[in-house]
């Protein structure tokens, strides 16, 4: 554990105090007296401190549980573990690219530190595995944390790796949105930080992950049952976990980056995969389209692909056009969701918007008013959900129910929530700004 759990529940306060009053806190006010309505980088330098204080005790993105969701108790703000961990791949991914956007806008030696130790860690999650199969979350066995988290993940399979000569636990049954994260932070931290050694481990990384799939035909595979004396026991996953085979838009996307930090070993690979099935890109965004409500998050994994897979694409290429009409084809059932992140990668494949860039600003102020806690939201009074159990219209985003990454949760649902004990990190609200920084919105 790099730091021990005194010093991120101080860090943590430090930021907390910072801030004022938690805004989701019962009877506290609707804005803390140091927070601007107005999307602004004080707040967003704030929430990467306490990401790095309080989000990352072993690298990768976690979230902290405390003792107490009540903001009068004394145990509101002592650390009792940590959560989330099954999504630490594609929220490290998500954060890489947050601080990788920063860097390009900024030159921050800070972000520079940040993106540095985030890839680091990302390369962990696919060395602890020792095939080259990507970790959903991998922590010291020795931490006094790690057996309950991953104990409250054991449905994922719970295997012992070796990481810098020390023992892990990491969590398998690995998704595909997992895979996403990752490739879209590498590939974000790729371009924007011109680093020769940084890039050296990005493609190592990048090569280890493909080399993976593609020896697996596009399949992941678990490894068998584990033996361990030291990780408590999960479920085993001693067959595929997930298959690409299905999304064209996805092999392409990561054999894009291959073929962008790599071309001499992946150019082939990707202009053959482009042949047989560049043309079928849209079909599964078609099918997901018709479906608005039901798993929302696919929509966050189609722009995060299509993000890369177009933007890499050589700007005279006949396959660029077919691309842009799938992505053309998300953008009409998505547009109108008030998405700030999705907003941010509509401007760098679309080009300016006027009325699209002000509603992002519009839209991470608002985020700003957001509880910080999961406390339990239900607005179903003031939007009533009378369109398929969902609201009709978008739900504002400061009313919206706390979650780990606001835009891959439908903005039409109106109740969501646990008991005020788990911190979100705060990736949805630096990573549309920073992105939005480096494209001149903010």
């Amino acid at each position: 554990m790099r730091n021990s759990s005194l010093t991120l529940l101080l860090a943590a306060c430090a930021v907390a105090a910072c801030r004022g009053t938690d805004l989701g806190a019962p009877g506290a006010p609707r804005l803390a007296p140091s927070f601007a309505v107005v999307a602004n980088e004080n707040d967003a330098l704030a929430i990467s401190a306490n990401i790095q204080a309080a989000h990352t005790p072993f690298g990768t993105v976690i979230d902290p549980i405390f003792a107490s969701g009540d903001s009068t108790s004394a145990d509101f703000t002592r650390l009792a573990g940590y959560s989330r961990a099954a999504d630490a791949a594609i929220w490290s991914g998500h954060y890489l690219a947050a601080e990788a956007f920063r860097y390009g806008a900024t030159g921050s030696a800070d972000a520079l530190a940040n993106v540095r130790r985030e890839v680091k860690s990302i390369q962990g999650l696919v060395d602890v595995t020792g095939t080259g199969l990507l970790a959903r979350f991998a922590a010291p066995a020795s931490s006094p944390y790690t057996a309950g988290i991953v104990s409250g993940e054991a449905q994922h399979g719970i295997y012992e790796g070796t990481l810098d000569g020390a023992t892990q636990c990491w969590l398998g049954n690995t998704s595909r949105d997992q895979y996403t994260g990752v490739f879209f932070g590498l590939a974000v931290a790729y371009d924007m930080v011109p680093d020769a050694k940084l890039q050296k481990r990005i493609r190592k990384t990048v090569t280890r992950m493909l080399d993976f799939l593609l020896a697996n035909a596009w399949n992941v595979p678990m490894p068998p049952e584990p033996v361990s004396t030291v990780c408590p026991h999960g479920t085993a996953y001693d067959v595929v976990s997930t298959t690409f085979l299905q999304r064209p838009e996805q092999r392409l996307a990561f054999l894009q980056i291959g073929r962008h930090v790599d071309p001499a070993r992946y150019a082939a690979a990707y202009l053959a995969e482009r042949s047989a099935f560049g043309a079928t890109v849209s079909l599964p965004i078609e099918t997901e389209c018709q479906d608005p409500h039901g798993s929302y998050y696919k929509f966050n994994i189609d722009y995060a692909n299509l993000y890369d897979l177009i933007r890499l694409e050589e700007p005279d290429s006949p396959y660029r056009l077919v691309y842009m009409n799938a992505y053309r084809t998300l953008r009409g059932c998505t547009a109108s969701h008030q998405n700030a992140h999705s907003d941010m990668i509509d401007r760098a494949l679309s080009g300016p918007d006027v009325s699209r860039d002000a509603e992002v600003v519009s839209l991470l102020g608002l985020w700003l008013e957001r509880p910080r806690r999961d406390w339990f939201t239900d607005v179903s009074a003031e939007y009533p959900p009378l369109c398929d159990g969902h609201a009709c219209e978008p739900v504002p985003v400061n009313e919206r129910p706390n979650t780990d990454f606001l835009w891959q949760r439908s903005p039409f649902e109106v109740r969501g929530g646990k008991n005020g004990t788990i911190e979100t990190a705060g990736i949805d609200y630096i990573l549309p700004y920073w992105m939005g920084r480096t494209l001149g919105v903010m």
